[in-house]
């Protein structure tokens, strides 16, 4: 997964993130990985503060994330907990580090996943199809999150022709280090 988060070619880019809404449904939906913190076992993803998976992970909300790399042949599948920040350092850091086309996102307007009448991308005509300016792009730093997921479970599975070979870790907390165990896969 660190592969990922520092190649955008690379097909761990972009994971699958799966939520559960308020109604006990799944929702998924591909995310870009944008950084991952091998020592407190986080991956950072970037969000509109104002789409409904926030709310739906606001406060350490259950997620998972899927990834898959076929010339590896090997799929991730992360469970743990997630939580949204919208200010502070690294919410600003990230933010810094974020380009123009990608600060000029989170303009939208209504907010992602509001019902309208036609296609839209929510952006104004004024700065679709063209590089904006931080000044431009300063409003929509108030719509700006990431999404931290803090892991707890990975399962690996290795796809291969004379057999698949698959195995659960899990994060022993008051050991401070991951067991694991192998699985049929």
């Amino acid at each position: 997964m660190a592969e990922g988060a520092s190649d955008r070619h690379s097909p761990l880019h972009t994971p699958v993130v799966a939520t559960v809404t308020g109604d006990g449904k799944a929702s998924q939906r591909i995310m870009v990985l944008r950084a991952i913190d091998q020592g407190h076992r986080r991956m950072r993803f970037h969000t509109d503060f104002r789409g409904s998976k926030v709310a739906e992970i606001r406060h350490g909300g259950t997620v998972s994330v899927l990834g898959y790399h076929p010339e590896a042949k090997v799929q991730l599948r992360l469970s743990g907990t997630a939580t949204v920040q919208s200010a502070g350092p690294e919410a600003d850091a990230a933010w810094q580090k974020a380009s123009l086309y990608g600060q000029r996102c989170y303009l939208a307007d209504p907010a992602p996943g509001s019902p309208v009448d036609a296609p839209t991308s929510g952006l104004d005509r004024a700065i679709q199809g063209v590089k904006p300016t931080p000044e431009q792009v300063r409003p929509a730093r108030a719509n700006f999150a990431i999404l931290l997921v803090e892991v707890q479970t990975i399962e690996w599975l290795y796809l291969a022709h004379q057999g698949h070979r698959r195995a659960l870790f899990n994060w022993d907390e008051a050991a401070s280090r991951w067991d694991g165990s192998w699985l049929v896969p």
